[in-house]
């Protein structure tokens, strides 16, 4: 089998059964997505297929051959963070660091919901979106910190989110859907 992650080619020969997170971890050691329920339940297995977030633990690697799968490793490097991880250091959102791989990659999947102008489950008014702690909770609820980080998880994607100007494209893309 064939898969493309973060930008490499990798072919593997894993049982048809293999989780796309057992395939990263133990096939190609891609180790920074980290197994915690095994359920799809705490979000640290978060990656992105083709931009979206997923709980890689419930996902056949087999179902994403022709798939763009960005884990952790993919998003920067220790010398150039990506935005998120360096607003996590900042932040102090990482604590014991074990969710934090899955934490970065949903909050990266969560900004580009909100800049396509998706509604969340709190999402009170869809002609006027608003981007509070509310929304980003509830974005991230997928996603648990044992060392309860949340005040600062929010704080290190609101940072990300105004300083690219997510919320205003949130907005203009609205007023342009209903013109």
């Amino acid at each position: 089998m064939h898969f493309t992650i973060n930008g490499t080619s990798y072919d593997a020969d894993p049982d048809i059964r293999t989780s796309l997170l057992d395939l990263c971890r133990e096939h190609l050691g891609l180790t920074g997505s980290k197994k915690g329920c095994d359920h799809g339940q705490c979000g640290a297995c978060t990656m992105l297929v083709n931009g979206r977030r997923i709980n890689s633990c419930l996902s056949l690697a087999v179902m994403h051959q022709d798939d763009e799968i960005t884990t952790i490793e993919g998003l920067g490097t220790p010398d150039d963070l990506h935005a998120l991880q360096s607003a996590f250091v900042r932040h102090d959102g990482y604590q014991c660091g074990y969710c934090t791989p899955g934490q970065i990659c949903s909050a990266v999947g969560m900004l580009d919901e909100v800049r396509k102008g998706w509604a969340s489950h709190v999402t009170g008014d869809l002609d006027a979106p608003r981007f509070d702690n509310e929304e980003i909770s509830e974005r991230m609820s997928g996603n648990l910190c044992r060392c309860a980080a949340y005040p600062n998880i929010v704080d290190a994607i609101r940072e990300v989110a105004e300083a690219e100007g997510v919320v205003d494209v949130a907005l203009r893309h609205k007023a342009e859907a209903g013109a």
